[in-house]
Parts: structure tokens; sequence; C-alpha cells
């Protein structure tokens, strides 16, 4: 697969005289630092392995590090940049950057067992495609990420690698199903790193820890190379996207990693804008009322009032709009991910020539192989898996409307909604709350680009954030509008620095 040049992965310098510097600053700008020769990437690896190999005992972010094969790598960057004697235009656009990968990413050599116990010794013999396009553009992973079991869940825990916490509040989830991701990057231990999301999976970890997620538009990155897959009107909810502690990244690592690879037949050709061809001024932001059963906490509330404020002291057309066809989305995407098609849950949790998997042996195996959450969503399943197949065609059609008529009704504009019902929550507590997930769960429904975006901390030292929506296919759109955030609120704030 070739490398992706991007003319727009070139940036400014950086102020090495920060002794923290290396591990808080954007991808881009610590490639351009190392194609300029400011610094050496082996200096900019070793210096995020350092920051991993402090959290981690804390964390639990990275289940299967390659830290030896990253500062190997990091020294071939380093001769490469020798070679080239100046002429960077022909360096890959990330080369000698770290980034981390999410567990689920098929990975050569490292494990896919996506906290299913039956599969804890399943090694990657093949790199996703994502996988291979951010290390052709000359990344440098340090491992591989923690997830929640099948990768259904927004608490990363499994009987693999057990639980991943808060980069924030060790005490807290991480959130998931990329919590891991979510943690590794929060806490300075990488610039940037890939996640997947069903019904929120890249951005409730972003939120949770205080950095920027984006959920793609629908078909514009390849899923391929995932386990477990995404089949029928399942696959159109899924997207890969990036993780990043600073929003400039987003946009860069998006164009790497998108576009057709020949395999997943969702994907598709799409003309990614620049953010920079955003204006702010005379953009319509509309705030969602009434979108949900469940309100947000106050203080999400109050902050994304804060960011609305921001927006429309740069000119920005700020106003309110009624939502309450969202409502439904929830229920639509369920749906979609149990009657639409694919494995069952009872067929991902059975060994390959094994004895197919029921809800008692789950309960009987339960502290030994699988975590609440596969218990309840196994329950779930059984229950909406009674539905004729009129009424789930008919239930299908209608999230395929509400998409539509939503994407529509967004037009050039962005809408700004709460990432989650609260900050992030105590370990256990999100179980009893299925639909905690509606804030984030509706825009896979609606197909749409979303990008989550970190507004500082609350009184107790927490992240608050807000998503910010864009129409299909407008991703620099939502990006641009995080930008100005991330100006506006100082984006990311490292949790050792509080």
């Amino acid at each position: 697969m070739a490398t992706r040049n991007l003319s727009s992965v070139s940036t400014v310098g950086l102020n090495l005289s920060a002794e923290k510097a290396l591990t808080e600053c954007s991808a881009i700008s610590l490639a351009a630092a190392i194609r300029d020769g400011q610094i050496s990437s082996r200096e900019v690896v070793q210096a995020h392995i350092d920051r991993l190999r402090t959290v981690e005992p804390q964390l639990n972010a990275i289940v299967y590090d390659r830290f030896d094969k990253a500062l190997d790598a990091a020294d071939a960057a380093d001769s490469q940049v020798r070679a080239a004697d100046g002429d960077n235009a022909s360096l890959p656009p990330l080369l000698g950057v770290p980034c981390t990968i999410k567990e689920s990413f098929s990975f050569e050599g490292m494990p896919n067992s996506v906290g299913v116990v039956h599969r804890r010794d399943i090694r990657s013999t093949t790199n996703a495609p994502p996988v291979q396009r951010v290390i052709d553009a000359g990344a440098i992973p340090l491992g591989v990420t923690n997830i929640s079991e099948l990768t259904l869940w927004i608490e990363s825990d499994n009987r693999v690698y057990g639980r991943a916490n808060n980069a924030y509040d060790h005490s807290r989830t991480a959130g998931g199903s990329s919590g891991g991701e979510g943690a590794a990057i929060g806490s300075g231990g990488a610039p940037f790193g890939l996640g997947t999301d069903i019904a929120g999976s890249i951005r409730v970890p972003a939120f949770f820890n205080g950095i920027f997620g984006h959920k793609p538009s629908m078909g514009a990155v390849p899923n391929s190379g995932q386990w477990p897959h995404a089949d029928g009107s399942a696959a159109e909810l899924l997207v890969t996207g990036p993780l990043a502690r600073r929003a400039e990244d987003l946009m860069p690592v998006l164009k790497i990693v998108a576009g057709p690879d020949g395999e997943d037949e969702m994907v598709r050709e799409i003309a990614l804008g620049d953010p920079a061809d955003v204006s702010i001024e005379g953009l319509d932001v509309m705030i969602s009322r009434d979108a949900w059963y469940f309100g947000p906490s106050r203080q999400l509330l109050d902050a994304r009032e804060r960011a609305a404020g921001a927006l429309e002291a740069m000119g920005a057309r700020v106003h309110d709009v009624e939502l309450k066809d969202l409502r439904r989305a929830l229920g639509l995407l369920l749906v979609a991910l149990v009657n639409g098609g694919g494995d069952t849950l009872s067929d991902m949790l059975t060994p390959e020539g094994g004895t197919q998997v029921t809800l008692r042996e789950v309960l009987r195996n339960r502290r030994a192989l699988h975590t609440w959450p596969t218990v309840f969503l196994m329950i779930g399943e059984s229950v909406l898996g009674q539905g004729s197949d009129r009424l789930t065609r008919k239930q299908l059609a209608a999230g395929r409307s509400l998409a539509r008529e939503f994407n529509d009704f967004l037009g050039d504009g962005v809408l700004l909604h709460p990432p989650h019902s609260r900050v992030a929550p105590r370990h256990g507590t999100t179980v009893p709350r299925p639909w905690s997930v509606a804030p984030t769960a509706m825009f896979n429904l609606t197909g749409s680009p979303v990008t989550q975006t970190p507004l500082g901390l609350n009184k107790e030292g927490l992240p608050l954030g807000v998503q910010v929506v864009a129409g299909l296919d407008r991703d620099h759109v939502s990006i641009a509008v995080a930008t100005a955030l991330e100006r506006a609120f100082g984006g990311w704030q490292p949790p050792y620095l509080r």
C-alpha cells in the first residue's frame, strides 16, 4: 500500500525547552520536527514509552507492548531522515511519530482476543488496512490497547486483560470500547491512536479521558481486518477513526486511513475537505433540545452553553432546535445491531468448532469468562431478536429515513450535543444504565461525522466535553469547529499537570 503524502502534514516547530513537550505535542508537529532534524524519532518514541511505563501500573491501557520494536523503527526513521538530506517532501507524513492501536484491529504479531477468553492466544498474521496505512505513513505503533469484551460496552473490562482505568481518576472508567486508547492518549502516552465506534466507542473514551475523538462519516474508512466483524445493517453503523490529544491531527490521520481498500464494500470515495477552509463566522450552530428521555447532567449542559457562547463570539449564528425525533434513534439502532444480519453474541462467544454458547452457560461461567455487560447484552439480544422479519424491515427503513431527514436538516451547519449523561462514572456503574449510550449512538444511526471535543475540567478535575455533529461527508466542518473550541478552551489538559 503506497504512502499517502499530505501537504497538510507540515506545521510549526516545537518548543523543545519544555521538559514534557514531547508528550504534549501534536503528531504533525512532532513529525515536522523529526523531518527538520530538530529532534530524533528515538527521542520522541522513548519519551512516550517512558510516559507509558510510568502510568501503566495504574491505567492498564496498553495490554501488549512492542517497545523494543518501536525503538528499532525509530532508529530506522532517523536513518531515513538523514538519507533524505533535507528532501522532506520524499518522507512519509508521520515518519517517526508513535501511536497506539485498539486490540480489535488485526496487527501482525499482536494479540487479537477482543477480551474473549477462548481467543486469548490468537496472534494476528496480517495488518488491518487502517493499521497498514498509518504504518505506511511512517507512524510507529507502541502497542495494542484495552477494550471491552467483544467491543460491545462503554467500560473497557474483560477476563483476558482486566479493567482499564481513567487517565484523570483511576477509580473511574476509561470508557469503551476504545477505552485503552482513550486512557493511553489522555495520559500523554501517545499523540494519536486508532479506534472503532458503533455506538460511541471512540467518542465516549475520548470524552472521559479529555481528548479529541472523531467518528467519521459512514463509509469513509474501511472496517476490514477487525474482529468482531459487522455484517448487514450493522456494518452501516460501524466506523473506524482517530483519537488524538490535539485537534490538528484528526484530519491528517483521517485522510491517511480513509478510502476504499477492495475488501469493505461499505467504503466510499469521499472528497474530505480542509478544516482551514471553514469559517466560524456565519456558521449555523444548533443546540439540541428535547433529544433525550434521560437528560444530561447540568454541568454538561452548562459546558455546551459555554461552547456555544464561544462560537457565537467568533461570529457563528447560534440557535436552539427541538429534536424529539432523535429519541427514537437508540431503539432503531439496536434493531439494526441485533436483527440486521451478522453473527450473534452466542456465535462470537463460541470457540471455532465448539458447542454453541448459551445464556445459561454464560451465566454459569460469568466470573471466570465473562463480564456483566456481556450477560445483559445476551439477554437483550434474546428479547430484541423476537421481532418478525416484516417488523424488522420496517424498523430498518425507519432508521434510514431518520438518518436522511437528520442530515438534510443539518445542511451546512453543526449541532452541539452532550457526549454522555454525566462525566466519567465510577467503575461498575454503567451496566444498569444502558440508555446512557443514546447521546452518542444516535449519530451512528444517522451516519453523521462527529468530533468529540474537550472543554476543560470540572471542579473534581474530570473532563468536560461536547460532540460537534456535521452533515454526512462534512467531516472537515466538525473538525474545524473542534479546532476553534480548542483555541477557546485549551483542549486536552494533561492530567500530570493538574
